[in-house]
């Protein structure tokens, strides 16, 4: 089937497969738990709707990474699950962690698989815990505008019954809202694109719940500004499963806007856009989308020049508010040329859920992918020239672009993007090298790993150098809330109990 078309409420492939989805074969092998007959009876004990048919095995076993579409086309999947369980309750997930907590076989979450590092891929067979089935709402908190919501919720559905029903709105908006649910959010630490005024999502989230890996359940945080010990909450939020299962939140909610306002300019270089930006938010101006592109994403988005680094600007909500916020970011602008605000960002809104190019671009051949980071806005301009030069220089690049897509106070998002035309045989090679170059140019100028996509299997190769000695208390960490190693094993870098992580193990 193909990914082009979201499927409301349910995961969305990626990508059509070369072959049937019950022929496949995984491209991985670092080495597969399987479950006999007995186990299996154990996890129909534990939750009531267990399948280990071939089908459903390969479609619960991807995500959205680009290298494992690219495996697609050769009738590959990155790796498979032996089964798949689908809870529709707490207990059901507290029952099934702890069968496979005693027989120590690895169990990955997953809820819309919309992630782009293969943070859901099985990497060592085992369970599959498909999240989608405890869904919906459970409770709005209008005085308090706090929204308490299960973990499979699909984002799209979430918003609509949101604004329908209480005149409300998380604020949440990723590119994949139509492909993401909220225990996706939470899991790899994501952000929307109006969260410089909404906040990422470890902003918005109030507390948690979580299974932990003996089937033990906690509830974190929920009271404003509370201080017990450290936040909990944020130790779980960002840590891909690796820790324990989120299955349900608390999220701060805000009225449905009531006013909206939009404007562009063009600006001479990238870096005095940023500069711009930086000075916006300096004077406390939070406009909900301040986005600033390249001339070369400029001009291939909106056809504005090769010469023009557009800035899009919309803000929303009370219309005092929002007048203030654009007339700073009118004060910061005036400078540089007028663009037509309302045509661009009526054009950005109408595409920007769109993920259709990333399937058409793999299935023709070229090796297509995103590499979102986050840095000081001291380090920005060096990192921009520093990671598309480097990534520029790998063999077979066609174009390698960047914009900046989240603006906080201290600096901001910017969010790469490289094309590359390497042989059939080469296309694994020039990803790597792709990847391996650009990140290490990120790492040295001052950059993080990532900002918003999270670490998965793809960047697991990093970790340790991105965060130094940190890693140890991470690793610590791990081994205190699940010391048989069972939950997602191969992420995030971790050591695994079940064999050596096939993420190109770092060579630098």
């Amino acid at each position: 089937m193909s990914g082009t078309t979201a499927r409301r409420g349910s995961p969305t492939p990626p990508i059509a497969l070369a072959r049937d989805a019950a022929a496949v074969t995984a491209h991985l092998d670092p080495g597969f738990v399987d479950v006999d007959g007995a186990l299996l009876e154990r996890l129909r004990g534990a939750c009531a709707s267990v399948t280990t048919d071939p089908a459903t095995l390969t479609e619960a076993s991807r995500d959205w990474w680009p290298l494992a579409m690219i495996w697609a086309l050769d009738g590959e999947v990155a790796s498979r699950a032996a089964a798949v369980a689908a809870p529709t309750s707490v207990t059901e997930v507290a029952a099934v962690l702890r069968v496979c907590n005693e027989a120590g076989v690895p169990v990955t979450a997953a809820g819309g698989r919309s992630g782009v590092c293969g943070a859901s891929v099985p990497l060592y067979g085992g369970v599959v815990l498909d999240l989608c089935g405890i869904t919906g709402i459970v409770d709005v908190d209008i005085d308090s505008m706090v929204l308490d919501v299960r973990p499979g919720t699909f984002g799209d559905m979430l918003e609509s019954e949101l604004r329908a029903s209480y005149g409300a709105t998380v604020g949440h908006w990723p590119q994949s809202i139509d492909l993401s649910t909220v225990g996706g959010w939470l899991a790899c630490r994501g952000a929307g694109q109006y969260s410089t005024r909404y906040g990422k999502i470890e902003d918005i989230v109030v507390g948690i719940d979580v299974a932990l890996a003996d089937g033990r359940t906690i509830t974190t945080g929920g009271a404003p500004r509370a201080a017990v010990g450290p936040d909990l909450t944020q130790l779980f939020v960002g840590s891909e499963g690796t820790l324990g299962i989120i299955t349900g939140a608390r999220l701060r909610l805000h009225p449905v806007p009531r006013a909206e306002r939009r404007a562009a300019y063009g600006f001479p270089s990238f870096e005095a856009g940023l500069d711009a930006c930086r000075k916006i938010m300096r004077r406390g101006a939070t406009p909900a989308v301040l986005r600033l592109y390249d001339s070369i994403e400029g001009h291939r988005n909106f056809e504005t020049g090769e010469a023009v680094h557009p800035l899009l600007v919309l803000d929303e909500g009370d219309p005092r508010v929002i007048d203030a916020v654009m007339s700073i970011v009118r004060e910061e602008c005036d400078w540089t040329s007028d663009l037509d605000g309302n045509d661009l960002l009526a054009r950005w809104l109408e595409h920007r859920n769109d993920v259709s190019a990333l399937e058409a671009l793999i299935s023709r051949g070229y090796v297509v992918d995103t590499m979102e980071v986050a840095a000081r806005w001291r380090d920005l301009p060096g990192i921009y020239a520093a990671a598309t030069d480097a990534l520029t220089s790998v063999k077979h690049t066609m174009v390698a672009s960047a914009h900046q897509s989240h603006s906080y106070p201290d600096g901001a998002c910017l969010y790469f993007t490289f094309a590359g035309e390497p042989p059939p045989d080469e296309r694994e090679a020039y990803y790597r090298a792709a990847w391996d170059a650009g990140t290490h140019a990120v790492l040295d100028h001052g950059g993080t790993l990532s900002h918003h996509h999270g670490v998965g299997l793809n960047r697991a190769r990093f970790v340790r150098e991105a965060l130094g000695d940190a890693f140890d208390v991470l690793v610590a960490a791990k081994r205190a809330l699940d010391p048989r190693g069972i939950l997602n094993p191969g992420k995030l870098g971790l050591p695994s109990p079940f064999g050596p992580s096939p993420a190109w193990p770092e060579d630098r």
